[in-house]
């Protein structure tokens, strides 16, 4: 494939690194310096794009990478009130679009998981639930991405949690993500159900962001020739 990375800062050299190893050309490098180049006349030299970037800049990028019609893979966090947007214009354009707050199989597994645990645990309102998220201190957005996609996957199946907060909660129907920012830091996630009785807790840790980078390429391997809506569940096979 020829891809277009648009954010070429730490994530996005090392997912450049993993391209390059799975055999793929990078033939547009997009940061800060040249934001000029996101045009349609550059951005068609790529098959596919992987946007990288941070809140501020995810949303104009990907309606920008869609109005080009270039399949995209977007994993900045912080935008989410916008990705409904992004959606529809992918569907109006005929274009393809996959959207994920963690592009790292382990942690896509982890989903899975926390998903099923919450199913179970529905059943027993003896056991109260909270998250916690620990970053580099170079993370803009708090929660991160994926502890927000935990907290609504809890919410789902345990319809007493109303609503996520980023501080500890202060009654019955708030699910409390707690979120940490030390060096150094990929991102560790916590889910803990605790009781009088016992705790039952599931831990995510990264030692790196090369999973992260791995996912998002095989992301674009996934949609580069394909139209509609994906999800990394799609990638997985899960």
């Amino acid at each position: 494939m020829k891809i277009a990375l648009v954010g070429y800062g730490k994530m996005g050299r090392i997912i450049e690194q993993v391209a390059l190893q799975r055999g793929h050309q990078i033939v547009l490098r997009i940061d800060l310096e040249n934001v000029a180049d996101m045009v349609p006349e550059k951005l068609n030299a790529a098959d596919v794009a992987i946007e990288f970037t941070g809140p501020h800049s995810a949303y104009t990028n990907v309606m920008t990478l869609l109005h080009a019609g270039i399949p995209t893979i977007c994993g900045s966090t912080g935008w989410l009130e916008h990705l409904a947007e992004a959606e529809a214009l992918c569907r109006q354009k005929g274009g393809s679009l996959l959207y994920a707050s963690n592009f790292s199989v382990g942690v896509n597994i982890f989903f899975e998981i926390n998903k099923r645990l919450a199913k179970l645990m529905a059943a027993h309102p003896e056991y109260d639930v909270t998250l916690r998220e620990i970053h580099h201190t170079q993370k803009k957005d708090a929660p991160s991405g994926t502890g927000i996609t935990l907290a609504e996957q809890v919410m789902e199946a345990i319809t007493g949690k109303t609503h996520w907060v980023n501080r500890p909660a202060s009654s019955a129907g708030e699910l409390e993500i707690l979120s940490e920012r030390v060096d150094p830091a990929p991102g560790t996630h916590h889910v803990r159900y605790h009781s009088e009785i016992d705790d039952i807790e599931i831990i995510h840790t990264a030692h790196s962001r090369n999973g992260f980078a791995l996912g998002a390429v095989l992301a674009a391997e996934h949609i580069h020739d394909k139209k509609g809506i994906f999800h990394m569940h799609d990638v997985l096979g899960s």
